[in-house]
Formats: structure tokens, C-alpha cells, sequence
């Protein structure tokens, strides 16, 4: 892990089975890692495990001392849209541990998808759902150390609530636009749903699209991922930084945009630790030229 503050710190998703510091901590290191991303749960279950308290504070002090903005990507059953009462229950649980154990470990965000609505239900029903319940969560983040909330759209398959960087309008309002309210932009997703990326200005003239519907200082964290499928596909498969549709000029032109002062990039690319430790040292050549 590097103590250097650069513009866009980049690291990527790490694993933690067996340990938030002793292993999630380690593979950050090797991957020469600027920021890192973790789950505390499993994310595809709605288990939400109590956390070792003394990994809890290796992480926590290790991230510190190091200046490593650390974040949580919390579980992919949430959905605050679904037509399932049980589903929105279980995602309040989900979603609120996730964020108690984001203070825990002293990560900034916690990353969560945007959900679709279900049952061939109107948009506009699931959104007054998420107010419903999602709100509430906002609210209860009321400590200085609290994380943001940071809204993922998808890929734009089936009734997705939000694919595109307009649709985070009505989910801001739907949130009175909370203090707490956050957007982690996916360039692998938002390239799916239909932003083509590519050419000399793709890049720019997204960003300033989502700069339009939510406004400055929102954008708190990118997912850079390339993708294998083309621009407009509505599918979410990830691929390494250059390797895929969207290709290296345009995550140059991400770190130069106004938008992304600041902002971390995490990398969720297949190809285990060595095509991860790559794909983190060419975003940092393109970041430094």
C-alpha cells in the first residue's frame, strides 16, 4: 500500500475470508494498493456477522496511518424496490449492518446497488418504497464518522431503477437528496446502459451529465472496470483496464475531469491478484503519465 495522496488514489476490491486485515489488508499490499473495498458479508446471502473486533481496529488504524480511504460494498440481494416484503426487510438488515460495520472499520462509503422494481411494478411505486425505507437508514448516519451512502446504478437489465446518469434524479429527490447521499459511478455499468464511453469527449461529457442531475461533490468513489460487451449491451460483465470495449484513453480522461478530484478508484476486474495487481499499476500510468 503506498502513503502517496495523488489525485485519484486507485486499489481495488479485496478479499477478506480469514481475516479484514490479516488477508484483506496483505493482498492490498501486493497489489501496491492506494484504497481498498471489502464486503462484511456474504454478499450473496443475508447473514450480517457481528466482525472481529480486534481485525476491526488493525484495519481501521492500518488504513489510517497509511491514508488508505477504505470502503464497503454492501450485499447484492439488497433491493429496495422489490415487490417481496421479505426482500425489503431483509435488505433494511442487510444494508443497515453494512453501514454499522462500515463506522467499525472507519471506511467513508458504503457502496450499494440501486435496485429494480419487481412484480411489473411502475418506477415510480419502487422509488416511493425506497423513501420509505431507505431514508430512515440515512437519518440513523448522524455520527461524524458515519459513511456515506453511495448509489451504484446497474447495467440497465430488466426494470432497473437506475442505469442511466439521469435516473439518479428521481432517486435523489425520492431521498431529499440526504447530506449522507453519495454516487459511486461503475464506467464498466454506465458504459452497458448506454453512455458510450469511447472517443475524445464520451468520458467528459458523462461525467458532466451526472454532474447535472445531482450536482457538485456527490461523485464519491469509482468502480473502474472495462467491459466486454459494447456500449448499450445492459450487461454487467467486467474486464481488465484496456482489455474491453471501453479501453485505456477514456480512464485517462476520467482522472482529468473536475468531477474526479479527489475521488478513488477501485478496480472489480477478473483475473485473480496478479491480473488485479496490473490492472491497478496501468491506471496509475495513466493517472501519471
Amino acid at each position: 500500500m503506498s502513503t502517496q495522496q495523488s489525485r485519484n488514489p486507485v486499489g481495488g476490491h479485496v478479499p477478506v475470508a480469514g481475516g479484514l486485515a490479516s488477508v484483506g489488508l496483505s493482498y492490498a499490499r501486493d497489489l501496491v494498493a492506494e484504497t481498498v473495498q471489502v464486503f462484511v458479508a456474504n454478499p450473496r446471502g443475508w447473514a450480517t456477522p457481528p466482525g472481529n473486533p480486534a481485525q476491526d481496529e488493525q484495519f481501521r488504524a492500518a488504513c489510517a496511518a497509511e491514508s488508505i480511504p477504505a470502503y464497503v460494498h454492501a450485499p447484492y440481494l439488497i433491493n429496495f424496490g422489490s415487490h417481496t416484503e421479505a426482500t425489503v426487510e431483509k435488505s433494511v438488515e442487510s444494508l443497515r449492518h453494512s453501514l454499522r460495520r462500515a463506522r467499525a472499520i472507519g471506511a467513508l462509503g458504503v457502496v450499494v446497488h440501486t435496485g429494480s422494481a419487481t412484480g411489473g411494478r411502475e418506477r415510480s411505486v419502487a422509488l416511493r418504497q425506497v423513501r420509505e425505507h431507505m431514508l430512515p437508514l440515512l437519518d440513523e448516519l448522524t455520527h461524524d464518522d458515519d459513511p456515506f451512502l453511495l448509489l451504484e446504478s446497474t447495467a440497465g437489465q430488466g426494470s432497473s431503477l437506475c442505469s442511466r446518469t439521469w435516473d439518479f434524479g428521481p432517486y435523489f429527490e425520492a431521498l431529499d437528496a440526504h447530506p449522507k447521499l453519495g454516487v459511486c459511478l461503475d464506467t464498466c455499468h454506465i458504459f452497458a446502459a448506454g453512455h458510450d464511453l469511447t472517443g475524445p469527449s464520451g468520458m467528459h461529457q458523462t461525467l458532466d451529465l451526472l454532474v447535472d442531475t445531482v450536482g457538485e461533490g456527490r461523485l464519491k468513489l469509482i468502480h473502474a472496470n472495462d467491459s466486454k460487451d459494447v456500449a448499450g449491451a445492459h450487461k454487467d460483465r467486467h474486464a481488465n483496464i484496456g482489455a474491453g470495449h471501453i479501453g485505456e484513453d477514456p480512464f485517462r480522461a476520467l482522472m482529468t475531469h473536475p468531477a474526479t478530484e479527489g475521488v478513488p478508484l477501485v478496480i472489480e476486474t477478473p483475473g485473480g491478484k496478479e491480473g488485479h495487481a496490473a490492472d491497478v499499476e496501468r491506471l496509475k500510468k495513466l493517472r501519471d503519465g
